[in-house]
């Protein structure tokens, strides 16, 4: 919850420093104003895709808002195994941006796991503007697209119309690890 409430201050932080309502920002990222006013206070977690929604609404990096830092490298950046900058966004869910040093993105990869119990055989939905790709790495998964429910196994991958609903669950005891980029 720590990480929630550092990312939740910078989102204040960015809307004060714009000049900007609740209702103008929460507007303009497709909110409502009550949702966005409880990111505001850490009270519930944002998605990385509203993140990065506003990071490109706003011209910022996405890396200030999720680590409070400015990518320095434009020509390219190495992340080294297992040194991505993590973000635990719950017990159950976290984040490795493997291209954090990397300026002016036109897309975000991450490695992403999550444990079994993060989806409790229930489905979350969630939408943004781009496309996004998910390569699963371990585990299993079942993934609903636009209505349409398909299971990926290890190996297995999906590149989708990121503004139609999506969401998914892990299936099994095993955590689930993919590659997700966000464009």
């Amino acid at each position: 919850m720590d990480h929630i409430k550092q990312v939740a201050s910078r989102l204040r932080g960015l809307r004060d420093a714009l000049e900007l309502t609740v209702e103008e920002m929460s507007g303009k990222c497709g909110v409502d104003a009550s949702t966005f006013a409880k990111y505001e206070k850490g009270e519930i977690d944002i998605p990385v895709s509203m993140l990065y929604k506003i990071a490109s609404e706003y011209g910022i990096e996405l890396t200030a808002l999720l680590f409070g830092e400015e990518p320095k490298m434009s020509a390219y950046y190495v992340t080294r195994s297992g040194k991505g900058v993590k973000v635990e966004r719950t017990k159950a869910y976290s984040y490795q941006d493997i291209a954090a040093g990397f300026r002016n993105r036109n897309m975000a990869p991450f490695i992403v796991t999550v444990e079994p119990s993060a989806t409790e055989n229930k489905i979350v939905f969630n939408t943004h503007e781009g496309q996004e790709f998910n390569y699963l790495l371990e585990g299993e998964i079942e993934i609903s697209v636009g209505g349409k429910v398909t299971r990926l196994h290890k190996g297995d991958s999906i590149m989708f119309d990121s503004r139609l609903p999506h969401g998914f669950r892990t299936i099994g005891e095993k955590a689930a690890k993919f590659i997700a980029i966000i464009s």
